[in-house]
């Protein structure tokens, strides 16, 4: 997943923790776009038809269409071409490619580029999806239903936290400076500080097409879930600073906003 990922869990024998770590691995490896081998990536290369695929997948699809509709489209998974123009064509520890802005316009609506029916997917023809954060959220979150009743999975950032945690007061999540004890909720962070180069970085804005500048470069959020969280934080740092903390304040049980001064 490019990241670091942590699974914790009370009582559980260690059998259980590597049979979710293996889970990770595989369902890792097949919705990566950086290999041509992955199901998502044979997705993307048969735009125009309709592919069958796993159940994971198809779950997968259906949350980023959902995450389509709870951000009004601000989350939006059609962002694939956009972030190859941008020259995040590779893992960034290969290094970026260069940058071909030159032709960036606002995304079509993901529901114009993605359907999704039991068992099949299919994706306009010209356009791609990447499932980034929210395939991390909604993994955090089935990741700590199946380590339950008292775990938590922390992929990248996007996490879920389930139980009393390990001294009964909680789990222990730091989020900037402050650390607090979540139970039963989910965090996140959205963020253009990392995997960032040049004058680029890897959020786009769907309204333009290009790297966000929204005066926001790093939002963190706690909400009912890791997915929700993820939503939440991505969305909050396209608003920008003004609208940011109302939406916030709507949706969240508690969030930070980075102010970056580049809006």
């Amino acid at each position: 997943m490019g990241t670091s990922c942590g699974l914790f869990a009370v009582a559980l024998p260690l059998r259980r923790l590597l049979a979710a770590e293996a889970w990770v691995h595989e369902l890792a490896a097949r919705l990566t776009r950086f290999s041509s081998r992955s199901e998502l990536s044979r997705l993307n290369a048969a735009a125009g038809e309709w592919v069958v695929v796993s159940d994971e997948m198809e779950a997968v699809l259906r949350a980023a269409l959902r995450a389509y509709e709870l951000s009004s489209g601000l989350v939006n998974a059609a962002v694939l071409p956009a972030m190859l123009a941008a020259g995040y064509t590779r893992p960034l520890a290969q290094g970026p490619t260069t940058a071909m802005l030159g032709g960036a316009g606002a995304l079509p609506p993901l529901p114009e580029v993605l359907r999704v029916r039991d068992g099949s997917a299919r994706v306009e023809t010209g356009t791609g999806i990447d499932l980034g954060g929210i395939a991390k959220g909604w993994m955090a979150d089935e990741l700590s239903e199946m380590l339950g009743p008292n775990a938590l999975a922390n992929l990248g950032g996007d996490l879920r936290a389930v139980g009393d945690g390990p001294s009964g007061a909680g789990w222990p999540v730091g989020l900037t400076d402050v650390t607090l004890m979540l139970r039963g909720q989910g965090a996140a962070t959205s963020s253009t500080r990392r995997r960032s180069w040049r004058e680029a970085h890897h959020l786009i804005d769907p309204r333009s097409g290009l790297p966000a500048r929204t005066g926001l470069d790093e939002v963190s959020v706690v909400a009912e879930s890791g997915y929700e969280a993820e939503i939440i934080a991505k969305t909050a740092l396209l608003l920008g600073p003004e609208l940011a903390p109302a939406y916030c304040a709507a949706r969240a049980f508690a969030w930070w906003l980075g102010e970056s001064h580049d809006g």
